[in-house]
């Protein structure tokens, strides 16, 4: 059973049976914890739903724009400054060093690139030795194995360490660590766009339920102390 629940039961018991029993102090005891957790769990309850003629209620909700440019400004000064992704290009773990380009490498159409190497042979002075053993249709078995010695020709020179130093030093440029942190922030403003209010809501219900639920069970308690307090001090 939900705690929240759980505790409002109980404390609903306590106060019942207390009063047909005419037993003062558990009457009391239960009637404060009820009091207590009741109060929590409406306060809680207020945090995500409209309630009619209760002033603040659906906080969450209705202050759903503050709370997508909360997250924003915290991601972009807090974690995607300037400074931080200089410091993160320079590191020796930083993206220059640690792109894998083979991947992209295996997925080029190197295509065009053997078919400029035909036009430029056919264009120079071995034009009329290749007309003799066929013309450019006899460098078409040479495609395959063209293509496949430039993709290793290409995964080689990505890897050295010149060009990873030659790539680091271009994207510490400011002109492009100052494109990084606009496309960043677009990919960011696009994401919250897609936010809307009751997802808002589900999140954060989501992250928190557990520890909100906690609430009410403390709220009982305490409300039950001070109506013992209340109960054993009446006569005074």
């Amino acid at each position: 059973m939900n705690k929240s629940i759980l505790t409002n039961f109980i404390a609903l018991i306590s106060t019942v049976l207390g009063f047909y029993l005419g037993n003062h102090l558990l009457y009391t005891v239960g009637l404060f914890a009820l009091s207590g957790a009741i109060t929590n769990w409406l306060a809680i309850h207020m945090l995500f739903e409209k309630v009619p003629l209760l002033y603040g209620s659906g906080v969450i909700p209705a202050r759903f724009e503050d709370f997508k440019l909360a997250i924003r400004q915290l991601m972009m000064e807090q974690f995607f400054t300037k400074e931080n992704i200089d410091r993160f290009l320079s590191t020796g773990s930083g993206a220059a060093s640690s792109i894998d380009l083979t991947p992209v490498i295996e997925k080029i159409d190197l295509t065009p690139a053997f078919n400029n190497l035909v036009s430029v042979i056919e264009n120079s002075s071995f034009a009329p030795m290749l007309a003799m053993v066929g013309g450019s249709e006899a460098l078409q078995p040479m495609k395959a194995p063209f293509i496949e010695k430039m993709k290793i020709s290409m995964t080689e020179i990505s890897q050295s360490e010149q060009f990873t130093h030659l790539l680091r030093k271009e994207l510490e440029q400011p002109d492009m660590i100052e494109s990084l942190q606009a496309k960043v922030s677009d990919i960011i403003e696009k994401r919250l766009n897609e936010l809307t209010p009751q997802l808002v809501k589900e999140i954060i219900q989501a992250m928190i339920k557990k520890h909100l639920g906690w609430l009410v069970v403390w709220g009982g308690i305490f409300g039950g102390i001070i109506g013992l307090i209340a109960a054993l001090t009446a006569n005074f």
